[in-house]
C-alpha cells in the first residue's frame, strides 16, 4: 500500500496557526547534545578522520558525522508538542567555520541540517496528518561582531566587515532552502549590524531566487542593562531591523524568562508583526543536570505570565531547556490566547544606541548637527585632513551635548578619501556611545561614500540624499538600496533639468518623487524626507527674492500633498550672502526657522551650539530679516545689506570692547531671567548670592526669579521662537545656580531639624536625557523635609516601580521633555496598576500638559495622576 504523500506546510498554514494560538517552538540543540556525552571521533566521523584541526565542540558537523544524533533530538522536541524546530546550523557559515578550517563544506552542512530537520517533521505528520510541522533554518550571528573593534587600543579595527557577512550568510540561506526550510531565522542576534547584513543576503537571495519565505528575526538582550552586546537599547534594535517586515520578531538567549519581561514589552508596543520568546532555562548552574536552574514547570509558568499578559505568539526554549521544558510550555500554553498583533502608526522611526521616533506633527524642530561636515564647517575639514580623529570626534560629541538629535555627516572634499574617511570616522563614532546615541544622517553626494556609511551604522540612518537628477531609474536603484539597508532617505527637489529654485518646481519635482518612491518602489512614505532647497537670499538678484518665502510655502505645500512624508533642510545656506557676519546670519537663521517652522517644517540641518532666540533679536534686525525672508519688498535685501554693514561696525568695535554687558545694569531678577534664555552661565553664581541675599532665603530664589525665567523659555520653546539646543543651554545656567545654592538649603535643611515628611522616587522616563525640571523638583522637595531618591535620566518602569518598593515611596514622580517620553509615561502608569500600587504619580515636563495627563495617562491608573507644571509643589 502506497503511503500518502507528505504536503509541506505553507505560509498560510503557518499564519492560521499563529492567529488561532500560541505555536510552539524547540528547545535547546547544545544542551542535548552534550547529554549525548560524544567524543572526538563522532565529530570526525570517517569523512573527517584525518582532518587537521580538532572538531569537538563543532556541533554543526554533527548533521554529517552523527545524523542519527541530531534527526532524533528534532524528533523528541516534535514528540514533545514543538510545531516548530530549528535547523543544526547556528554556527554554519564560513565566518565561523573558519575557526575549524572546514569553510569548504558550509553548502553542505547546511543542505544535509536541513533535510534532517525537514524529515523529521514529515515523519511527524505522516504519524499525525492533522499537525503541521515546520522547519525554520537557524542563522547564528557568528563569532565575529561588525560593531565592535577586537582590540581596545583601536576602536575603529573590525575583524569583519558588512560585505564579508552578507556573502558567508547568502552562502548559508542557498543551502537551507536548498535542504528544505520553511523559514529563514537568524538569531541570537548580539549585534545589529550582523542581523542587518542577514536581512541584506536574505532579500539579495529572493531576489535572485525568485522566491519569498517568511523571515522571523530573534535578538539577545545581554544583560540586566537592557542593551544588545553592540549597545542598542530594544526599540532602537527593533527601528533598525523593521524594515525586513518579518513575520515575527523576538528574544532569545542570555536571560531567562523573567528577566526578558520588559524587553518583551517593549518589543510588543512597538513591532507589527508576530511575537516569540524562547529564553534560557533560568542561570547557569554547572552542577545541574542541564546546567541551568529552571526546572520545565518554572520555565512554562514564566512563559504562561507572559502570555496572559498579550505578550506571546511563539514561545520555546534557549539553553538548557530540554523536551520536558517543552512539553510543559506546550501544556501550560494551550490554554493561554495568542497576542493580538499591534498596529503601529505610521512615524519616522530611526535609531542611534537609542531610538529615535518623530509621530506626527512636529512639537519642536528635529535638530540636524551641521559641523561634522567638510563642506560646512572649515575646522572639521582640517582635523580631518590632517588625521586628528579625536579633536573631530570631540566636535560631534560637542554637537549632540548641545541638543543635536542627529548629526550629519559629510566628506566631500577634493583631497579626502571619502569612503575611507566615512568608514573610519563612523566606526569611531560607534565606539562613542555619547555620540552613537543618536541617528546617523550620512552625507554624499557619491552614492559609493554613503553605502561605506551605511555598511559600519548599526543603527537607522538617514540618507542625504538621493534624487531625480540622474533620471528616474537610477533613483529608483538608489530607494531600492536604501530600502534593502533599513534607511530612511533625504529627497531633494533636483530632477533632470535641475535643482528646483521656485515653489512650482520644488513642489511638482518633490509630488513626483513621492509617487515614485511610494507606488512604484514601495518606500514607506514616513521615511521619505523632502529638502525642497534652501537657497541664499539677499543676492542682489531679483529672480532670487522669493527663495525664503517659496520655501516655506513648498513645504506647507508639500507636507499636504504627500501624506507622512517629513521636510529638512539645510539652514544655513539661507544667509551666504552675510558669510563673516555671525550675528546678523544668527538672526536669519531664527527668523527662516521660525516662519519655516510654522508651516510643518520638520528638521532643519544647523549648528546646534548657534541659534539665535527670536524674540530676543533686536527689533530692527528682525524687522529687516523678515523682510528678506517673506520678500516685502524688492529693496528688503538691499536694505538689510546696508543694516548689516553699519551693525558689523558697531559688532566690531564692542569685540574690541568685550562683549554687550550693559543687561548686567538690571535689577537681579531680570538679570537672571536674561541669562537664561540666553544661556550665559558666566553670572550665575553671582546672581544667584545677590537674589539670596534680597529675597532672604535660598529657596525663595529658586521659586522665584529662577523659576520664572525658566516660564520664560518654557513659553518661548512652546511657541517655536527657542529650540530644544538653546533650551539645553538654559538647563546649564539653572543647574549651576541651583548647584551653588545647594549648600545653603542644606545648612536650613540641618538648622531646622524637622522629620521627614515623606519619600519620592523622582526619574526622567526612558527614551528621554533631560533633567533639569527633575532635579529643580528634587531640590525644592528636599528643601521641604521630603527624601528624593533621584534615579537619574533614561530610567526603565522596571527600575522605577523596584526603586518605589524599595524605598517604599509615598509618591512617584515622571519627567521627560520630548514627546515620546508621554507614552512611556503612559506605560508606566499600566504597569502601576499591575503591580497593585496605591501611590499618587506626579507627571511633569516640558511637553507634559494637564488635559494629556488627564486623559492620556490618567485612565490607566486607579490612584491620583496629577500634572505638575513647575516645581512649586
Amino acid at each position: 500500500m502506497n503511503k500518502t504523500p507528505i504536503i509541506r506546510p505553507t505560509e498560510k498554514d503557518l499564519r492560521k496557526i499563529l492567529n488561532e494560538r500560541i505555536l510552539i517552538m524547540d528547545g535547546a540543540m547544545g544542551t542535548m547534545i552534550q547529554q549525548e556525552k560524544l567524543v572526538e571521533s563522532d565529530f570526525r566521523g570517517d569523512l573527517f578522520k584525518n582532518h587537521e584541526s580538532e572538531l569537538k565542540g563543532n556541533n554543526d558537523l554533527l548533521s554529517i558525522t552523527r545524523p542519527d544524533v541530531i534527526k532524533n533530538i528534532h524528533r523528541s522536541y516534535f514528540e514533545a508538542g514543538s510545531d516548530l524546530v530549528e535547523t543544526n546550523t547556528f554556527s554554519a557559515t564560513s565566518i565561523a567555520m573558519a575557526d575549524y578550517n572546514m569553510e569548504g563544506i558550509v553548502h553542505d552542512l547546511n543542505v544535509a541540517s536541513a533535510k534532517l530537520a525537514r524529515e523529521a517533521a514529515d515523519e511527524t505528520m505522516s504519524a499525525d496528518p492533522s499537525r503541521k510541522c515546520f522547519v525554520a533554518g537557524a542563522i547564528g550571528p557568528t563569532n565575529r561582531t561588525a560593531s565592535l573593534s577586537p582590540d581596545v587600543n583601536d576602536p575603529s579595527l573590525r575583524n569583519v566587515t558588512f560585505d564579508d557577512l552578507v556573502e558567508s550568510y547568502y552562502q548559508q540561506i542557498l543551502g537551507l532552502v536548498e535542504g528544505g526550510v520553511d523559514i529563514l531565522m537568524p538569531e541570537t542576534t548580539f549585534d545589529t549590524l550582523n542581523l542587518k547584513a542577514a536581512i541584506f543576503a536574505i532579500e539579495n537571495f529572493f531576489d535572485s531566487s525568485g522566491k519569498r519565505l517568511p523571515v522571523i528575526l530573534s535578538i539577545t538582550i545581554t544583560d540586566a542593562s537592557g542593551r544588545t552586546l553592540s549597545g542598542q537599547t530594544t526599540e532602537a534594535c527593533w527601528n533598525s531591523i523593521a524594515h525586513a517586515k518579518p513575520l515575527g520578531v523576538g528574544l532569545n538567549c542570555a536571560l531567562g524568562a523573567d528577566a526578558m519581561r520588559p524587553y518583551l514589552q517593549a518589543l510588543s508596543k512597538n513591532s507589527d508583526c508576530f511575537l516569540h520568546c524562547y529564553p534560557n532555562a533560568g542561570l547557569p548552574n554547572p552542577l545541574a543536570p542541564t546546567g541551568y536552574d529552571e526546572k520545565p514547570e518554572d520555565t512554562a509558568s514564566s512563559l504562561f505570565t507572559f502570555a496572559d499578559e498579550g505578550l506571546l505568539n511563539m514561545a520555546g526554549g534557549c539553553c538548557g531547556t530540554t523536551p520536558e521544558h517543552i512539553h510543559a510550555i506546550s501544556e501550560k500554553l494551550s490554554q493561554a490566547a495568542p497576542r493580538e498583533v499591534s498596529t503601529t502608526h505610521p512615524a519616522l522611526r530611526l535609531s542611534g544606541l537609542e531610538d529615535f521616533t518623530l509621530k506626527g506633527e512636529s512639537k519642536s524642530l528635529i535638530m540636524v548637527g551641521e559641523r561634522t561636515n567638510v563642506t560646512g564647517s572649515p575646522r572639521f575639514r582640517k582635523l580631518i585632513e590632517s588625521e586628528d580623529y579625536e579633536a573631530a570626534l570631540k566636535i560631534a560629541k560637542q554637537q549632540v551635548e548641545n541638543g543635536a538629535n542627529i548629526i550629519d555627516v559629510n566628506f566631500d572634499a577634493a583631497l579626502l578619501d571619502g569612503e575611507a574617511c566615512m568608514t573610519k570616522f563612523l566606526n569611531l563614532v560607534v565606539s562613542e556611545p555619547d555620540i552613537s546615541r543618536v541617528p546617523i544622517m550620512i552625507d554624499s553626494s557619491k552614492w559609493s561614500v554613503i553605502e561605506a556609511g551605511l555598511k559600519v551604522i548599526q543603527g537607522k540612518c538617514i540618507i542625504n540624499s538621493i534624487s531625480l537628477k540622474e533620471g528616474t531609474e537610477a533613483f529608483k536603484e538608489q530607494a531600492n538600496l536604501a530600502l534593502r539597508y533599513g534607511a530612511a532617505v533625504v529627497v531633494m527637489a533636483f530632477d533632470e533639468e535641475g535643482q528646483a529654485a521656485t515653489l512650482k518646481d520644488k513642489v511638482r519635482i518633490c509630488e513626483r518623487a513621492y509617487k515614485i518612491l511610494v507606488d512604484e518602489v514601495g518606500f514607506p512614505p514616513h521615511d521619505i524626507i523632502f529638502d525642497p532647497n534652501v537657497l541664499t537670499l539677499a543676492t542682489g538678484m531679483d529672480e532670487h527674492n522669493a527663495y525664503g518665502v517659496d520655501f516655506i510655502d513648498a513645504v506647507r505645500e508639500i507636507k499636504k500633498r504627500c501624506p507622512h512624508a517629513r521636510t529638512s533642510g539645510g539652514i544655513s545656506n539661507v544667509s551666504f550672502s552675510f558669510r563673516g557676519n555671525n550675528h546678523v546670519r544668527e538672526a536669519m537663521h531664527a527668523c527662516f526657522l521660525y516662519h519655516a517652522c510654522q508651516a510643518g517644517l520638520d528638521m532643519g540641518i544647523v549648528n546646534a551650539g548657534m541659534l539665535a532666540v527670536y524674540d530676543e533679536i533686536d527689533p530692527v534686525l528682525r524687522e529687516k530679516v523678515e523682510a528678506v525672508v517673506l520678500n516685502k519688498s524688492k529693496s528688503a535685501g538691499e536694505d538689510l545689506l546696508a543694516y548689516a554693514e553699519k551693525i558689523k561696525d558697531q559688532n566690531e568695535g564692542r569685540k574690541s570692547e568685550g562683549p554687550d554687558l550693559s543687561w548686567r545694569e538690571k535689577p537681579v531678577a531680570e538679570r537672571l531671567s536674561y541669562a537664561l534664555v540666553k544661556g550665559i552661565g558666566d553670572y550665575a553664581e553671582q546672581d544667584a548670592e545677590e537674589a539670596r541675599q534680597l529675597l532672604g532665603r535660598p529657596l525663595e530664589v529658586i521659586e522665584g526669579p529662577l523659576m520664572d525665567g525658566m516660564k520664560v523659555v518654557g513659553d518661548l520653546f512652546g511657541n517655536g521662537k527657542m529650540f530644544l539646543p538653546q533650551v539645553v543651554k538654559s538647563a546649564r545656567v539653572m543647574k549651576k545656580a541651583v548647584a551653588y545654592l545647594e549648600p545653603y538649603m542644606e545648612a536650613e535643611k540641618a538648622e531646622g531639624a524637622s522629620s521627614k515628611r515623606g519619600t519620592m522616587v523622582i526619574a526622567t522616563v526612558k527614551g528621554d536625557v533631560h533633567d533639569i525640571g527633575k532635579n529643580i523638583v528634587g531640590v525644592v522637595l528636599a528643601c521641604n523635609n521630603w527624601e528624593v531618591i533621584d534615579l537619574g535620566v533614561m530610567v526603565s518602569c522596571d527600575k522605577i516601580l523596584e526603586a518605589v518598593r524599595k524605598h517604599n515611596a509615598d509618591i512617584l514622580g515622571l519627567s521627560g521633555l520630548i514627546t515620546p517620553s508621554l507614552d512611556e509615561m503612559i506605560h508606566n502608569a499600566q504597569e502601576m496598576k499591575k503591580a497593585g500600587m496605591t501611590i499618587p504619580l506626579l507627571i511633569g515636563g516640558a511637553t507634559t500638559g494637564k488635559d494629556h495627563t488627564a486623559i492620556k495617562i490618567a485612565p490607566h491608573y486607579d490612584q491620583p495622576v496629577v500634572q505638575v507644571p513647575d516645581a512649586s509643589l
